[in-house]
């Protein structure tokens, strides 16, 4: 259901999008189709690629028509050009902004109670490090439960990230990171 609204969206984008100019354009594309396409999508982290690849084709249909680019274009290229995140970072954004502000507020308490942090048997030099615990389960399917995803998206981002004090340091830190990780093959390429 939502590719087909997300897709009716970008359409009717389309029609208005020589009458508006690309701030405008960007900001509607934000506004209309990309809140749908975040919206909960932390409940996504750990799906199959099949599921992301299909929102990833949202997001280029959406990228092209705010960019009034042909089809041919490379929605990457586009995507890097206007500094929006694919949808696989997306996801990670925002499971990491619910895990910073759980944590520096331990609310709310229900999730609060799933990270804990971590906390080695003796002294290593990861002791300092503002990790989380990772918990141990045998079922391949328990890696998509918050309490497991969670701690490995936070263990993977940097010290600068994870000891941030501000939220909006922390944001802009951490959307850095996953645009460097995106686009890392594009760069290195170039």
């Amino acid at each position: 259901m939502i590719f087909l609204l997300n897709s009716i969206n970008t359409r009717e984008l389309c029609h208005i999008r020589p009458l508006l100019t690309l701030d405008v354009a960007k900001m509607i594309g934000n506004s209309i189709v990309l809140s749908r396409l975040d919206y909960a999508n932390a409940l996504l982290h750990g799906t199959s690629v099949y599921n992301i690849n299909r929102l990833q084709v949202v997001l280029n249909s959406l990228v092209r028509t705010v960019c009034q680019a042909p089809r041919s274009a490379s929605a990457t290229e586009l995507c890097c050009q206007l500094h929006w995140l694919p949808v696989r970072q997306r996801i990670s954004y925002k499971v990491t902004v619910i895990i910073y502000k759980t944590h520096s507020t331990s609310k709310p308490a229900y999730l609060s109670d799933l990270l804990q942090d971590y906390q080695p048997a003796r002294t290593l030099r990861s002791s300092d490090k503002l990790l989380l615990s990772v918990p141990r389960m045998a079922l391949v399917f328990s890696v998509k439960a918050f309490s497991i995803s969670a701690p490995s998206v936070w263990n993977l981002l940097s010290y600068q990230c994870r000891s941030a004090e501000l939220f909006s340091s922390f944001r802009r830190i951490l959307k850095r990171e996953l645009f460097d990780i995106a686009y890392s093959e594009r760069k290195q390429s170039a």
